[in-house]
């Protein structure tokens, strides 16, 4: 009896060992998330500091600390930024900040946004104010650097502040922004896969053509990559032209309305910082996107308009007629000298569009010049 009544109670016992274990696993992790807690504000000070020693200044408004139990979540109330290393400096102030990293996975971060964004030079009314619906971004990294950034914007928008015919710079109903390290590339200078989708964007302060929204999805690799350190952007692109970057398009697909363009290519920069390279287009409603570019200012110069001129000598008027016709005539030629095709079953346009040192052209006819990025 003596015997059963120990085994008994051997065995209640035996019934406590997984709650204790639990109960010691829970105190661990609680104490494990207040111990990276407490130590968070200490880190980011240290970050804060390195980074104003290089001319980026970070602050807060109010910061607090919460996510127990298996995140550790930032919220920077009033988040404002001085970048003087970029040449020009500028400034950003936002509503809210919210950065997070999950406890059992600290090599992704995530991060929310409030708007509305003012960005500017500093000591100066902010010159464009940006709004969105939502902002989010990841990153993840390796002890090797960032391995993949990802942006995602709902409903965006980017306003002038300071005057102005139109004030509307960019919008959107929706964006993405995706980059990763290209697997196997030297750690020291990687490839970057690169994706990029835009729905309903607009940029009526860039170019008229811009002003009705279009959708865009694209695909390439940027080769060359060899740091992401904050730089002004011509020094950048100088840099990077100089370890002999390039940026190869694989997929490209743009649609306005009926005019429909896919593309695929590689551009460069050449030593004064023109945009060089070619990619082979195939157009649907290429006449209507010609007269949309303003293909009647264009044939008035050169060789082409000196024609229709004449033409105006010989009978007044005959030349204004020719002019008027002129896009479906280019869209003849560019037909001979590249291949009437179909795509997504409608009638277009395959030809090359070359870039060669910043001058831009669709086969054989300019469509003007590209400035230089450095």
């Amino acid at each position: 009896m003596r015997n059963s009544a120990n085994a008994s109670r051997r065995r209640r016992w035996l019934l406590f060992v997984p709650f204790s274990l639990v109960v010691i696993l829970a105190a661990l992790w609680t104490g494990g998330w207040f111990y990276i807690a407490a130590r968070a504000p200490d880190a980011i000070d240290a970050w804060r500091a390195r980074e104003a020693r290089q001319g980026r200044v970070f602050d807060c408004g109010t910061r607090s600390i919460a996510g127990f139990p298996f995140r550790i979540e930032v919220r920077c109330s009033d988040p404002s930024a001085q970048l003087s290393d970029m040449g020009p400096a500028f400034s950003l102030k936002a509503a809210d900040a919210l950065v997070a990293w999950q406890v059992y996975e600290p090599a992704l971060v995530i991060g929310e946004f409030a708007g509305p964004l003012a960005f500017g030079e500093p000591g100066k009314p902010a010159s464009f104010l940006a709004h969105w619906r939502l902002a989010q971004a990841s990153a993840r990294a390796s002890l090797t650097g960032a391995e993949r950034v990802s942006i995602v914007g709902e409903d965006p928008r980017v306003d002038r502040t300071d005057g102005g015919g139109n004030p509307t710079v960019f919008k959107a109903g929706h964006i993405e922004l995706h980059g990763r390290r290209v697997a196997g590339s030297p750690a020291d200078n990687p490839a970057v896969d690169l994706a990029l989708q835009l729905t309903a964007a607009s940029a009526p302060a860039l170019h008229p053509i811009l002003t009705a929204p279009l959708d865009a999805d694209v695909t390439g690799v940027l080769n060359g990559v060899a740091g992401l350190d904050p730089k002004p952007w011509p020094i950048l692109f100088k840099e990077w032209q100089a370890r002999g970057g390039s940026l190869t398009i694989s997929k490209a697909r743009l649609q306005q309305g009926d005019v429909i363009a896919v593309g695929e290519g590689t551009l460069s920069l050449t030593p004064r910082g023109g945009l060089n390279g070619q990619m082979q287009v195939t157009i649907v409603e290429l006449a209507k996107l010609l007269q949309e570019l303003g293909i009647n200012d264009m044939v008035s110069q050169g060789q082409i308009g000196s024609a229709f001129d004449a033409l105006d000598r010989v009978m007044p008027g005959l030349g204004a007629i020719a002019r008027q016709n002129a896009a479906p005539g280019i869209v003849a030629g560019l037909g001979a000298v590249g291949q009437n095709t179909t795509l997504e079953g409608k009638p277009a346009v395959s030809v090359p569009l070359r870039f060669d040192d910043g001058e831009i052209r669709l086969g054989p006819f300019s469509l003007g010049r590209a400035p230089p990025l450095f």
